[in-house]
């Protein structure tokens, strides 16, 4: 029983003994109730009593437990929102100041690295804000809800990442007894989330290097583990990975915005799934994205 409901039942028995009294009183009953008790009853009320009083507690922690949660989630939600806002007026304030860059620029007749450098960081920051607030939308827009076969999402991914960086990549699903249930959700985003992990693998890995997606079920999720034996991530990094604009130093001889495993996490989330990171500098990473199976 848990302490709401004993809460309920000792008041209950109090309400239903107060009006057995109300009732008598008001039929003219006036007998009197005489209550003898020994020793071990009086203890027997004591522990009652303690027990009532220790389930009102309880009963008062979780209520407090639950108010917290609440502020929590509206701080968090209030936070996004703001987020949200300043995303979407930081691209439009960029957005003239940029454009008249790159109209001057391309308007110009000197035609030197110097310009050719200012046209590409302007496009750059362009794109950067613009994906900014894209990913900030996500995170509470409406998204399709259809079945998604996990090993056609697996083997789009790997043609395309066989086409974008030329890399093979291992693939092992399980045929038996079964083959891994279908997961439900948007088929475009599972795959940009997919890809942008085993693009990253491709990415942060020489071509002699061994890049595997494995494919599990657990739990009623759909587990994926794109691993690779590339660079790794240090140790103290790891946990800021999934932030915007996170860029692992390691990582900046690469070309890459840093929102890549924040779209991901996003994407995973608003499919009530989970992902993970694992990963030891010089060894590799590996990345466990969970999704709830279609049932």
């Amino acid at each position: 029983m848990n302490t709401r409901v004993g809460v309920l039942v000792l008041a209950a028995a109090a309400v239903v003994s107060a009006g057995v009294a109300v009732a008598g009183v008001i039929a003219g009953d006036r007998r009197s109730i005489v209550v003898e008790a020994g020793v071990p009853a009086v203890g027997v009320g004591v522990a009652v009593l303690f027990a009532a009083a220790a389930a009102a507690l309880a009963l008062a922690a979780h209520r407090r437990s639950r108010l917290l949660e609440t502020t929590r989630r509206t701080t968090r939600d209030t936070a996004a929102s703001e987020h949200r806002r300043f995303l979407a007026r930081l691209d439009h304030e960029l957005k003239n100041p940029v454009t008249a860059i790159r109209v001057a620029v391309a308007a110009s007749e000197a035609d030197t690295p110097q310009l050719a450098t200012i046209d590409a960081q302007t496009a750059r920051l362009s794109r950067l804000v613009a994906d900014l607030r894209k990913l900030s939308e996500l995170q509470t827009s409406e998204i399709e809800r259809s079945r998604v076969s996990v090993a056609a999402l697996v083997t789009d991914v790997v043609d395309a990442v066989r086409d974008a960086h030329g890399r093979e990549v291992a693939v092992t699903l399980p045929a038996a007894p079964w083959p891994l249930p279908d997961v439900v959700g948007d088929p475009d985003l599972l795959f940009v989330a997919l890809f942008n992990v085993v693009a990253n693998a491709a990415k942060y890995s020489e071509p002699s290097d061994v890049i595997e997606i494995r494919g599990d079920e657990k739990h009623g999720a759909v587990v994926l583990d794109v691993a690779d034996t590339g660079r790794g991530i240090p140790a103290d990094e790891i946990d800021a990975v999934f932030d915007e604009l996170a860029r692992g130093r390691n990582a900046r001889d690469r070309a890459g915005s840093g929102l890549g495993l924040a779209l991901v996490r996003t994407i995973v989330d608003r499919h009530g799934g989970e992902v993970t990171i694992a990963s030891r500098e010089g060894d590799g990473t590996r990345v466990r994205l969970a999704l709830p199976a279609a049932g």
